[in-house]
This record gives structure tokens, sequence and C-alpha cells, in this order.
């Protein structure tokens, strides 16, 4: 059973098996698919394809939980870097810096829960030549 399109009162996803259905690569860093859209809090599976920049989300705060991969990972500024690994959580408040520099061994893929619904346009770059929210993340596209 999946979230049913018409009762937004309730879901249930196979999370790998979407995690599964992102291809192997992209032209944007990442790609993401949302599971729930509702104005209190979203939930979204992403694949990242490359490294991402430091950059703030100024409207919801984030909570990313590790499905698969490892990497490098950041939060409020790069001396706090830490390895990421299946299993574990970020949580960071909106407004925190934040950036997954390097990635180690793929797919990554995240689970992510955002309060209030992360909208598509709040991914703010720490510097401006770093992108803009259509280079940084696109909808994983129905095949």
């Amino acid at each position: 059973m999946s979230q049913q399109p018409n009762d937004p009162t309730f879901g249930c996803f196979n999370i790998h098996e979407i995690a599964r259905s992102f291809p192997e690569s992209s032209d944007s860093l990442l790609l993401d698919t949302y599971l729930t859209r509702d104005a209190a809090a979203s939930a979204r599976v992403l694949r990242f394809y490359q490294g991402t920049p430091p950059h703030f989300h100024a409207d919801c705060d984030e909570f990313l939980f590790v499905l698969s991969g490892k990497g490098t990972f950041w939060m409020g500024d790069p001396s706090q870097a830490r390895a990421f690994a299946p299993g574990m959580l970020l949580f960071f408040k909106r407004g925190t810096p934040h950036a997954l520099p390097a990635i180690h061994e793929g797919p990554v893929v995240f689970l992510s829960i955002d309060t209030p619904q992360r909208v598509a346009g709040d991914v703010h770059f720490l510097n401006a030549e770093d992108g803009t929210p259509d280079s940084f993340i696109q909808p994983l596209k129905a095949s």
C-alpha cells in the first residue's frame, strides 16, 4: 500500500524500492521525490550524485536519515566535518549552513523530513557562484 492520492491522511512507503528507482546519474547535484507534502512537514527520499557546496534553508528544519552510502558532512562550519554512514541521523535547524563535500561510497541516499515543508526554492548557497536551486536539486521524474 502506498499513500492514497485522494487521501493524504495516511501512507505506507517502501523506501528502499524508491531509492532503487533513482537513475545512476543526474545533471543536478541530487534528485528527490516527495512522499508527503503538508504545510507542517514534508518527507522526501534524496539521492546525492556529487558533493554539495555550503548552503542553508531559510524556512525549514531538516532531519536526514542515511539509508545508504558514506561520505563527509558538516553543519555550522567546515571545522565540524564528520563522516556519515547508513543508520545515522543528521539534524539541523533552518539557517544552519551545511555541506556534503565528499562522497566516499555510493549511492548516497537519505530519507529527509522537513519541518515545515521545504519548498523547492529554499536552497541558499553561501557563495552565489556555487549554483541555483535548479542546479542543486531536481525532482525524480517518473519512468
